[in-house]
């Protein structure tokens, strides 16, 4: 196992666009909750799940933020119980800008976390209240100053485009904002929108004036164009970086590599089974409070399964997927698995060869989804 996901699924406002398990956080068993966290730990490490070289911790959500100085502090705890905070490389939690007191961020600093992803979407005040965030653009700059005061260097925003609405110019402005808090590491994504969230509705009442494939297209080339004149290097598909500041516990899911899910809802690869724990929180508490395993799911990846997740997590990735390491993995040629589909996607001009390894192309960044969907049977 090299990393470990935990979710938190309180959150004071719910996003438009967010289909993430949550739960207002207002009248929520928040402190049981987080105890709960400690004893399906402590379920994990008795069926024999091994902490001793996880490389990251990732507290997700939901808002991790959302819980108090003294929440935090409880599970921070818990977690030190379980993992040498010390050891790992990478401690990242997800963090609200109007979240993040000072007293928060010295919690959080001081119980390990080294590593803020900061959910900041948009520099655009109009737009950020028409996608549900509680925060202002001040915010966002405001406490990114506020964490280098306390000692964080190693710090990501996330950021969203083709928002409804959203314009070129609302777009260039918010990498402008964006570029100029001069951080090690920026994720983009193109909203998608989810069944089961406000968004999803608005979309199927006809009342989500979205911007448009050719918008978003445009808005995905700045990006890039903009990201490689900063000196932030595209290293996956959405994720930008300076050298060494890459997402190690993100690449842990592109590399298909071994990672534990704890919390309600939570999804891990453990002993090459994916699985899927309990989404409602009183069922998922009540499970782990007889001392079972909160699992909604569970299933054995089969080899060609896993030779399915290795191109198309691999190929997310800039350095492509190679054929030495394919062997190395899985006993087979690449050609011999792929052969058809390699032949074709170079043909389009999606894939391109450099030694034994296929990466995309300009082309096949942008048009990322259907190179994928060649290697799911």
């Amino acid at each position: 196992m090299r990393g470990m996901y935990i979710h938190i699924p309180f959150c004071h406002q719910i996003c438009h666009y967010c289909d993430f398990n949550k739960v207002f956080f207002n009248n929520q068993p928040v402190d049981e909750y987080i105890e709960s966290i400690g004893n399906e730990l402590a379920i994990l490490k008795r069926e024999g799940a091994s902490f001793d070289h996880a490389e990251t911790v990732f507290l997700g959500g939901g808002t991790p933020t959302a819980l108090s100085e003294k929440q935090l502090k409880r599970l921070l705890e818990i977690i030190r119980t379980y993992i040498d905070v010390e050891a790992v490389k990478e401690f990242s939690t997800e963090a609200n800008p109007d979240e993040l007191t000072d007293e928060k961020l010295r919690v959080l600093k001081d119980g390990g976390v080294n590593r803020l992803s900061i959910g900041v979407q948009s520099f655009d005040d109009e737009l950020l209240r028409k996608i549900g965030r509680t925060h202002g653009s001040l915010d966002a700059e405001r406490v990114i100053s506020k964490a280098r005061d306390i000692g964080f260097e190693n710090m990501s925003i996330d950021l969203i485009y083709g928002l409804p609405g959203q314009s070129i110019q609302q777009w260039e402005h918010t990498l402008d904002r964006a570029l100029a808090i001069d951080l090690p590491h920026y994720s983009a994504y193109s909203l998608i929108i989810e069944p089961k969230t406000v968004f999803y509705n608005l979309m199927n009442k006809g009342k989500l004036p979205l911007p448009g494939e050719d918008i978003e297209a445009e808005m995905f080339g700045m990006l890039m164009e903009r990201m490689e004149k900063q000196g932030r290097s595209q290293y996956e598909i959405s994720n930008f970086s300076i050298p060494g500041y890459e997402s190690i516990h993100n690449m842990i899911y592109w590399q298909n590599d071994e990672y534990a899910g704890i919390g309600a809802g939570a999804h891990g690869f453990l002993k090459g089974m994916r699985y899927a724990n309990i989404g409602p929180l009183k069922k998922y508490m009540e499970n782990v409070a007889k001392d079972q395993r909160p699992l909604l799911e569970s299933h054995v990846v089969t080899p060609i399964e896993a030779m399915e997740e290795e191109m198309f997590l691999g190929l997310r990735m800039m350095t492509g997927v190679s054929e030495m390491a394919f062997l190395e993995k899985f006993g087979k040629r690449l050609e011999d698995v792929y052969g058809e589909e390699l032949r074709k996607l170079l043909e389009d001009g999606l894939l391109g060869r450099q030694g034994d390894t296929y990466k995309l192309t300009q082309l096949g960044i942008y048009r990322g989804n259907e190179v994928f969907q060649r290697f799911l049977k």
